[in-house]
């Protein structure tokens, strides 16, 4: 009799058709219910290439002035969409190409760090949206994931936590790459599968991140094309560009050497007719303000200086970060290149959907004066002009943590407003190039239909040749709210998307049939519940005036209260309520923290994975103590006892030419804050460790105190020091023991600078409860993070 179809435990399984009896040669098998099930035949490989923080004006593709060679090649073979949205922030907009469902949905309302406990805003996927992963993995596909992931809840970073919303359990095969929004290119925190591991070479052996997740890339498909030829993969591609820091190879960053010189007021004028020459924008359109909000809707940190008002030597900062934000740019282009070259090379290319898109618009968290070390501004420690212009020449290198000003997030969001966070088309609008050339038949052709992230998902399933299934591992599955872009691989016109809601951090807007309604704010602007009800909301018909600078809310109220009502509509279908138009002072106050253990003793051990530094001890801004201990065996102990962070921001105590010191790296700036030993370490146990006793507080925050280094009982060195207000690092850099895990944070010894020659038992620290904190820098720092 043939296959049944029955129920097991929620799941749609097959039934075993064959026959049992009490000896095998009686019995007839039946292997259907035990394979895996196979794709559609001729199903297409899709490869998803997904870049941070890119305006729709950066790149040469859609007429911007930092070439991107393997773009323009996938465009030339296929579409370039110049009406593609995404939700203005980065870890939303990936939760909504990861499952097809709008990001409140997803519980991403924004960040993971910023979860507020509500459906829309928790940080975690719910079963009920399945993966892109999920869905091709049980319908005969290899699913792989490299480079960022921005997705996993913040409880689950730890390397103790739970696993439940990493890659593999949510669907992927195989993951590498990095957790949380940014990370060091030249020193990165990586984890491959489901745990975390080091960096294979180091920079002055040639690593960067983006070449390594294309190795790893290209590896991952090889071995699936080898071991199972006919079945077709899903890769998700997600490089550390273009997210601060802005890091490349110099011969990247001099190939744009003087070409950004006339400053980002220029680059606009400049940008604007070569995208209109090339059917980005539409014949009439005109640049919207550089500073468009009025004073009460705008925040101080996304203001652009005017070029104009600036020196001779911060108009040549200023261009150098522009510089390397293009040479990251096309380094990263050049490493997608290879993946795509292999594809070729291997006769896979023409079956394969290729989509290269950005996240969100240009970033503006840069501030107006762009940054040497990010860490600094998100520290409230500003940069000053003459150490700035002394790093000029190493901008990208390692020796820096780079961030372009806010005038350049204007000018590569070119026509529209503002940049990414806000709902404006600068925040939303991004680029996205399709090449399939088994399916599209189109070659070089631009393509106009409104669209969002969400109808990705749709868009591959239907050109595989599947539907989303009801149920997934169990769950019955929320309906894609997303469009099939499909069809317009045939031609252009009409869009097939009706409507679309945005919000980010209490701005808000809709689109519907060729009019988008904004709310007049900045994120995080503060004030009472009344001002949402009280909303000045300002309505263009973007079909005409792309750009969006004639706002028609007077002239057609009737239509500006019916989208706001469908606005209401769409968010109560989606989960988007409640709105937090909180500042950002007390936004922080909510964010979840990590419990402090009894006593507040943390204790950690050698051998161990990087503990997130949100999840480990808490020394910034009070008292503490660090006591290791450690058995010394030989005169050739040597190595770190305990660090946490990098150079640009982390402290070390390790042990060097027998001598026991203590690094406080404040915020990379030199001199390093030191305690040696005078005398050299006998042989046998010691408990080793420093106390700092927080006297007072600096004007930005900063605690001052004392440092005292000890040796067993003895006092052995002691300084009056300050220590870092704000984190160590935005993303990565753990806490270790026996290892400084990646960039080290002492200029006194090179990663890892392993101990040996010695035993480390135990490393406690033990917190004081005067802890002081700048809950403003907190949650600056978060944001950063994506």
């Amino acid at each position: 009799m043939g296959a049944v179809r029955l129920m097991r435990e929620g799941v749609m399984v097959k039934q075993f058709t064959g026959v049992v009896n009490l000896d095998v040669r009686d019995s007839v098998a039946d292997w259907t219910p035990f394979r895996e099930p196979s794709a559609p035949e001729g199903a297409p490989n899709v490869l998803l290439v997904l870049y941070d923080d890119t305006g729709l004006a950066a790149w040469s593709p859609y007429g911007g002035r930092i070439e991107m060679p393997t773009m323009q090649r996938l465009a030339d073979r296929g579409l370039t969409y110049t009406q593609w949205h995404t939700t203005a922030l980065c870890s939303p907009t990936r939760s909504c190409l990861l499952t097809g469902r709008n990001h409140h949905q997803n519980g991403f309302a924004q960040i993971a760090e910023g979860a507020q406990g509500f459906p829309g805003h928790t940080g975690h996927i719910p079963m009920e949206n399945a993966t892109i992963g999920e869905v091709l993995r049980e319908n005969g596909y290899n699913t792989f994931w490299v480079g960022k992931n921005h997705n996993i809840p913040l409880d689950e970073w730890a390397v103790g936590a739970s696993r439940r919303n990493w890659p593999l359990a949510r669907g992927f095969d195989r993951f590498y790459g990095f957790i949380g929004g940014e990370t060091n290119n030249w020193y990165p925190t990586l984890a491959e599968d489901n745990h975390y591991v080091d960096q294979p070479s180091l920079p002055e052996d040639g690593y960067h991140l983006s070449k390594d997740l294309a190795d790893k890339a290209i590896s991952f498909i090889a071995d699936s094309v080898t071991s199972a030829p006919t079945k077709p993969w899903y890769l998700w591609f997600c490089p550390g560009a273009n997210h601060a820091p802005h890091h490349a190879p110099e011969e990247y960053i001099a190939k744009y050497a003087g070409q950004f010189d006339d400053g980002y007021e220029a680059y606009r004028e400049w940008v604007l007719p070569r995208m209109v020459e090339r059917g980005i924008l539409p014949e009439g359109t005109e640049l919207s303000e550089v500073n468009p909000l009025p004073g009460d809707a705008a925040q101080p940190m996304d203001q652009v200086r005017p070029w104009g008002e600036l020196n001779d030597e911060e108009r040549r900062l200023f261009a150098r970060m522009a510089e390397v934000y293009a040479g990251f740019s096309e380094y990263t282009d050049a490493q997608v290149g290879r993946i795509i070259d292999y594809l070729e090379e291997t006769g896979q290319l023409d079956n394969t959907i290729v989509m290269y898109c950005a996240d969100n618009g240009a970033s503006g968290e840069g501030s107006p004066n762009g940054s040497v070390n990010e860490n600094k501004l998100f520290n409230a420690w500003p940069d000053d002009l003459e150490s700035n212009l002394a790093q000029l020449d190493q901008l990208g290198s390692p020796d820096t943590y780079n961030h372009y000003p806010t005038g350049w997030a204007v000018a590569f969001s070119s026509p529209f407003k503002m940049f990414k966070r806000y709902t404006y088309q600068g925040g939303v609008a991004d680029p996205l190039v399709i090449s399939w050339p088994r399916g599209i038949a189109a070659r070089g052709e631009v393509r106009t239909q409104y669209h969002h992230a969400v109808d990705i998902v749709p868009t591959i399933l239907e050109c595989i040749g599947l539907e989303m299934p009801e149920q997934v591992q169990g769950y019955a599955q929320s309906e894609l709210p997303g469009v099939s872009m499909r069809y317009s691989f045939d031609a252009d016109g009409p869009t097939r998307k009706v409507v679309q809601y945005y919000e980010m951090f209490g701005t808000r807007a809709l689109w519907h049939d060729g009019w988008h309604v904004v709310a007049q704010r900045a994120p995080n602007a503060g004030g009472t519940a009344a001002d949402f009800v009280n909303e000045t909301w300002e309505l263009y018909h973007s079909e005409e005036d792309r750009a969006e600078l004639h706002d028609l809310a007077d002239q057609y109220p009737d239509r500006v209260k019916e989208l706001v009502n469908l606005w209401y509509v769409e968010a109560g279908k989606y989960d988007v309520l409640p709105l937090d138009n909180r500042s950002i002072a007390d936004l922080v106050r909510t964010m979840p923290v990590a419990d402090i253990p009894e006593g507040g003793v943390y204790r950690y051990y050698p051998n161990t994975s990087p503990v997130p530094e949100f999840t480990a001890a808490e020394i910034r801004g009070r008292s503490f103590k660090i006591l290791a201990q450690v058995e010394i065996a030989d005169a050739s102990a040597q190595g770190v006892i305990i660090a946490n962070g990098a150079r640009f921001g982390g402290h070390s105590l390790f042990i060097k030419e027998r001598r026991l010191w203590y690094v406080n790296n404040f915020l990379g700036m030199p001199p390093e804050q030191q305690l040696v030993s005078p005398d050299e370490l006998t042989a046998g146990a010691h408990v080793l460790g420093v106390e700092f006793a927080k006297e007072s507080h600096g004007d930005r925050g900063e605690a001052i105190g004392t440092a005292t280094l000890y040796v067993d009982d003895a006092a052995v060195a002691k300084g009056g020091w300050r220590t870092q207000p704000g984190h160590f690092a935005l993303c990565g850099e753990g806490l270790t023991v026996g290892r400084d895990g990646s960039d080290p944070v002492s200029k006194e010894y090179g990663a890892p600078y392993s101990f040996t020659g010695g035993r480390i038992r135990v490393v406690e620290i033990n917190v004081g409860d005067d802890l002081y904190l700048d809950l403003e820098r907190e949650f600056h720092a978060a944001m950063a993070r994506d």
